[in-house]
């Protein structure tokens, strides 16, 4: 990815940073910016960008979904990726663009603002790798179902209101071991869903000027509000994120041999002698 040069002005305050250094990188909780009305996050801007992005960096369908449902059973909103982002406000649809930072001028965007947070980022977790950006669309009313990602994430509110439901990140009340091993190994993001989780959750309401700052693996949901949403996320990797990543695909193989390996250790200790194992045999070709 090209290097980008800063284009806009600060966006996080340093009583946000203050904020952000008292949570991260274990807990979720508010914040605030100054990102408002950017000419690349409108809605037409973002249907063009819908329509030039390949198809894998797209997903999109409808929003009046259940909290928890299994990705083969999502069904289509009849519509393209353009179309359903242009006619957000009536569609009953949502709608996600992946890696944005693909498109030099939503780079440019993104490493500014991971520019901004390297100073509380990284004397905590070391560098920040693999930055990704994604960019949310959601019409009323819409539910994005439960689910948990592998990035450190802050979401940032740019249009309407929503609220997002979030879980404590490596409890197995409400992710078990297996489905993080699952996830880790190839399996899609979405998590089982039950009544009884409902009311553990921190609920963050957000309208534009919120943001929020997500654990990695912390499991969630979202529910929009009354009118169309757009949503900011800024995400990246460190070591410590993939050594768990990595500790999790290890404790997959494990279990495939017949072991029952507990939940691998979350920050700050690193699970480090499972994932260099894990390294190795994948060097030696002994897992994929």
């Amino acid at each position: 990815m090209t290097l980008c040069q800063p284009i806009v002005p600060p966006v996080f305050a340093a009583d946000a940073l203050e904020a952000m250094g008292a949570l991260y990188p274990g807990r979720a909780g508010p914040l605030r910016h100054q990102l408002r009305d950017h000419p690349l996050l409108s809605i037409d801007a973002l249907a063009d960008l819908a329509d030039a992005l390949p198809a894998a960096q797209v997903e999109y369908n409808p929003g009046d979904l259940p909290i928890g449902i299994a990705p083969e059973d999502v069904p289509s909103n009849g519509l393209s990726i353009g179309e359903t982002i242009r006619t957000i406000e009536t569609n009953r649809s949502w709608a996600v663009l992946k890696n944005i930072e693909t498109e030099p001028d939503y780079c440019t965007l993104l490493m500014d603002l991971l520019n901004e947070l390297r100073p509380v980022v990284e004397p905590c977790t070391g560098a920040m790798l693999t930055p990704q950006g994604f960019i949310f669309v959601s019409s009323p009313q819409s539910i994005t179902p439960f689910h948990f990602d592998p990035e450190h994430n802050i979401l940032l509110q740019l249009r309407g209101a929503k609220v997002m439901n979030v879980w404590p990140a490596g409890d197995e009340r409400f992710a078990d071991r297996r489905e993080h091993e699952r996830y880790h190994t190839g399996g899609h993001r979405n998590l089982p869903w039950r009544d009884g989780f409902d009311g553990d959750q921190q609920a963050i309401a957000l309208e534009p000027g919120d943001a929020v700052l997500m654990p990695v693996m912390a499991p969630h949901f979202v529910a929009n509000g009354d009118a169309p949403s757009i949503s900011l996320s800024i995400t990246w990797r460190s070591e410590w994120s993939y050594r768990e990543s990595e500790a999790h695909a290890a404790n997959a193989a494990l279990r495939r041999l017949g072991f029952d390996p507990r939940m691998p250790p979350r920050w700050p200790r690193h699970a480090y002698v499972r994932t260099v194992g894990w390294r190795v045999l994948r060097k030696m070709r002994l897992v994929s």
